[in-house]
C-alpha cells in the first residue's frame, strides 16, 4: 500500500470508499495507524501534572505598557483618521477622480437636500446646510473614504416626525410655542451628545443588534412611510396632520376625503417628472459605457422645473406650491435651544441608532471592496461631532446616503477630499444661488424623492432570500416591516430590536445535542444519527452538548437530557421511592451518562446549582453522571461552584475528553461485574 497521502493517503477520495467497505465487510482496517498510549486522565489530575493556573491580569502593568507603546503620532491618526492615508494620497493620480465625483455628488446634493429637508419639516436651505457643515465634521474624524454625508430619507422622516410633535401651538396661544428648526437642531444636539456617549462607553458594536434583516425590514418600511408623506405634495393636496401613531392609513384616509381637490397641475408635472426620472433609469447603463459621471437627471429637473415655473408663472395661474424662501448666505452660529432636551430625548434614541447604524452598514460595504479597516467607536464619535457642530448652524442629524454614497463609489471617488471639493460647491450655492430655486415647484421634489426610494422599496424582493436562510430571519423581516407601516417608525424599530434579541435568546435556547457512538479503533466520536457504522457501549450513554448552560437554558438542558434517555425523572424517581419497586431487566441497562461538554462555552452558578440536583436525582435511578472537556473558564467556574475538585470523593468527576471518561466507565462497569461474578461483553473498539 502506498502511503504517501498525496497519491494514495487521506488526501485521495479512494481512502474513504475503501474504509467504508473495510467497515461493510468488517476486515480489520489496513489504513495507517495512529496508536497513543498514556494514562487515563481526570481533569484534576492533568491539571496537578502540569501546574494549572488561572492568569492573572496585571492592569496596571498593561496600562502602562500601552500607554508607552503609544506616542504622538498614533494618537493623532486616531483621533483625525485622514492623517493615515492623506501622506499616501496620490495628488496626480487620485485629485481628478476626487474632483469629478465632488462636482457629481454636489449636483446631487442640492435637490436631495432641498426635498429631505421638507421631509423634515424644516426650511429647505436647512438641507443644504446639512451638506456643508456636518460633512466638514466628518471628513476630519471619519473613517470611512467613501460614503457620502449629508441628509438621509429614513433620519429626515423620523426628524419630521419629532418636528410635528413639538412644533404646534399651546393652548390660548397663536404663536408656535418652538418652531419647527427649534425642535429640529435641539433633536441634533441630544443625537450628537448620545453617539459621543455612545462613544466614550465603547458601544459601537452595539449596532450588530440591527440584523442585516431588520435593518432591510426597517428601511423599507420607513420608504413607504416617506412615499405616503410625498402624495400630498404628487397630487397638489394640503392635508392635515394626523399624528405619528397609524400615520400611514389615517393619511391615506384624508387623500380620499379630499380627491376632488386635486391640483391636475401638480399630477401632470409629478408624472412628467417620474416618468423622466425611470427613462433615466434604462438610459444609466448605456451612458457609463462611454462616461463614467452619470447624467445629473435629478439636478436637470430641479433647474428645468425652476424656470417653467418662473417664466410660465406656475405658481399664480394654478395655485402650485413652491420652495418659497432660501436665504443666502452661511447661517450664524447659535445654541439649541435647551430646555427641549428632556422633551426629545426619547425621540432622539432610534434615530441616532439608526443613523449610526444605516452610516455604518455603508462604510463597511465599501471598506471590504477596498481594503482598509472602519474603526467603530471613531464613527460613533464622528457622528456625534458632527451632530453636535451641526446643531449650531440649523442642522438636524444627518446620514450616510444610499444613493449619494453608491454614486460616490461608482464615479470613482478616492478619498473624503471629494466630499470637502463637494462643500466648496455648496458653499457658492449657500452664498449666492440659493434664491434661484425660490420657484421650484414641490411636486418636482416629491417626483424626485418617490423615484430615488426606488432601491428602498426594491428591498421587499429580499424576503424571498431571508425565508429561505431562515423562517425566523424571514418572520422578523416581515414582522418589522409591518410594524412600521401600520403603527409607527419608532415603534417598528423597537419591535424589530426585540424580534433580532428574542431570536438571538431563542436560538440559546435550541443549542445542538446528540448521543454519540464510537468510531471503531479510534478515540473519535461521532453523532449516531448522521453516521453509521459507530460502536455504542452497553450501560452507557454519551450526550453531546453545544452551546451555554444559564439560567436560561438550564431548565431546557435537563428536559433535552431526559427527553434523549427516554426518562420521565418525576415519576421515574416516584416509582422508585415506591416499597413495593421492583427493578427490571429494561430499567437496568443504562448506568452512566457522560457528559460531552467540549463544546460547552459557559455556564453560570445558577445552570451549576440545577445540575447538582439533576446528578442527586439520576443517583437515586442508580445512573451516575460523568464529565468531559470543559474548558478552563467552565472548569473554573465548576471548580468555584463546588461541582468538582474533591478527587477522592467529587461531587461529579470530570475527565480530559470523551475517551478517558470512556475508558474511566467501561474499567467500572467491569469491576462491578466481577465483584457481582457477571460477565460484561468486551465490545471491540477501544484504544
Amino acid at each position: 500500500m502506498n502511503k504517501d497521502p498525496e497519491e494514495g493517503g487521506i488526501a485521495n477520495p479512494a481512502f474513504y470508499q475503501e474504509l467504508a467497505e473495510d467497515r461493510d465487510v468488517g476486515t480489520p482496517n489496513p489504513r495507517p495507524q495512529l496508536t497513543v498510549t498514556r494514562p487515563i486522565f481526570q481533569q484534576d489530575q492533568l491539571n496537578d501534572a502540569y501546574r494549572y493556573r488561572k492568569p492573572k491580569r496585571q492592569l496596571y502593568h498593561e496600562l502602562v505598557a500601552n500607554v508607552r507603546q503609544v506616542d504622538t503620532k498614533t494618537c493623532c491618526s486616531t483621533v483625525f483618521p485622514f492623517l493615515t492615508w492623506l501622506p499616501e494620497y496620490s495628488w496626480s493620480r487620485d485629485l481628478l477622480r476626487d474632483l469629478v465625483c465632488g462636482c457629481t455628488v454636489a449636483v446631487m446634493h442640492i435637490p436631495q437636500g432641498i426635498g429631505y429637508a421638507l421631509l423634515a419639516n424644516v426650511p429647505p436651505v436647512v438641507g443644504i446646510y446639512m451638506a456643508f457643515f456636518p460633512v466638514l465634521v466628518y471628513f476630519l474624524f471619519g473613517t470611512s473614504r467613501h460614503i457620502s454625508m449629508g441628509t438621509f430619507a429614513v433620519v429626515s422622516i423620523m426628524v419630521g416626525k419629532t418636528v410635528l410633535a413639538y412644533s404646534g401651538t399651546s393652548e390660548g396661544e397663536d404663536e408656535p410655542e418652538h418652531t419647527a428648526l427649534e425642535v429640529a437642531t435641539a433633536l441634533g444636539f441630544v443625537v450628537g451628545v448620545m453617539q459621543l456617549i455612545m462613544c466614550l462607553l465603547r458601544l459601537g458594536v452595539i449596532s450588530f443588534l440591527l440584523s442585516e434583516t431588520l435593518v432591510s425590514g426597517f428601511t423599507t418600511g420607513a420608504a413607504i412611510h416617506v412615499v405616503t408623506s410625498q402624495i400630498k405634495d404628487l397630487l397638489g393636496l394640503t392635508l392635515p396632520s394626523v399624528g405619528s401613531m397609524f400615520e400611514i392609513v389615517k393619511t391615506y384616509i384624508e387623500i380620499f376625503k379630499q380627491i376632488t381637490n386635486v391640483n391636475w397641475a401638480a399630477i401632470v408635472i409629478s408624472a412628467i417628472t417620474i416618468v423622466v426620472l425611470v427613462f433615466n433609469e434604462y438610459l444609466k447603463p448605456k451612458v457609463a459605457k462611454w462616461s463614467v459621471i452619470p447624467i445629473p437627471i435629478e439636478l436637470i429637473a430641479v433647474i428645468a422645473g425652476t424656470l417653467l415655473s418662473r417664466y410660465l408663472e406656475l405658481r399664480e395661474r394654478y395655485t402650485l406650491k413652491t420652495i418659497e424662501n432660501i436665504p443666502t448666505g452661511l447661517p450664524a452660529p447659535s445654541l439649541p435651544d435647551f430646555s427641549l432636551m428632556t422633551t426629545v430625548i426619547v425621540d432622539s434614541i432610534p434615530v441616532a441608532m439608526v443613523g449610526y447604524t444605516v452610516s455604518v452598514s455603508m462604510a463597511l460595504i465599501f471598506a471590504k471592496r477596498e481594503n482598509y479597516e472602519i474603526g467603530f467607536n471613531q464613527e460613533l464619535f464622528a457622528m456625534g461631532a458632527g451632530n453636535v457642530v451641526g446643531s449650531f448652524f440649523s442642522c438636524f442629524p444627518f446620514a450616510a446616503s444610499l444613493s449619494r454614497s453608491s454614486i460616490q463609489y461608482t464615479v470613482g471617488g478616492r478619498t473624503q477630499i471629494a466630499s470637502v471639493i463637494s462643500c466648496g460647491l455648496l458653499a457658492i450655492v449657500l452664498l449666492w444661488v440659493g434664491p434661484f430655486f425660490e420657484p421650484l415647484p414641490r411636486c418636482v421634489l416629491a417626483g424626485i424623492i418617490v423615484v430615488s426610494l426606488k432601491g428602498l422599496l426594491m428591498q421587499v424582493t429580499q424576503l424571498k432570500g431571508f425565508w429561505r436562510q431562515s423562517p425566523i430571519d424571514g418572520m422578523v423581516w416581515i414582522l418589522t416591516f409591518l410594524s412600521v407601516v401600520a403603527f409607527a417608525i419608532d415603534i417598528g424599530l423597537l419591535v424589530g430590536i426585540v424580534l433580532s434579541i428574542c431570536c438571538i435568546f431563542f436560538r440559546a435556547l435550541k443549542p445542538y445535542t446528540c448521543l454519540l457512538g464510537n468510531v471503531p479503533n479510534t478515540d473519535i466520536y461521532l453523532d449516531l444519527n448522521r453516521y453509521e457504522g459507530l460502536v455504542e457501549y452497553p450501560g452507557m450513554k454519551i450526550f453531546h452538548y453545544c452551546g451555554a448552560l444559564n439560567f436560561a437554558s438550564r431548565a431546557a438542558f435537563k428536559n433535552t437530557v431526559c427527553e434523549t434517555l427516554g426518562i420521565n425523572l418525576t415519576e421515574e424517581i416516584k416509582r422508585r421511592k415506591d416499597p413495593d419497586w421492583k427493578p427490571s431487566l429494561a430499567e437496568q441497562s443504562v448506568k452512566f451518562l457522560v457528559l460531552d461538554f467540549t463544546s460547552l462555552s459557559s455556564i453560570d452558578p445558577s445552570a451549576i446549582g440545577t445540575f447538582k440536583a439533576m446528578v442527586r436525582e439520576f443517583e437515586v435511578l442508580q445512573l451516575q453522571i460523568v464529565l468531559a472537556g470543559c474548558q478552563p473558564p467552565v472548569y473554573e467556574t465548576m471548580l468555584r461552584c463546588g461541582l468538582i475538585g474533591d478527587i477522592e470523593k467529587p461531587f461529579c468527576r470530570l475527565f480530559t475528553t470523551v475517551h478517558d471518561a470512556v475508558h474511566h466507565v467501561r474499567s467500572e462497569m467491569e469491576a462491578n461485574a466481577s465483584l457481582s461474578g457477571s460477565v460484561v461483553s468486551n465490545a471491540t473498539g477501544i484504544v
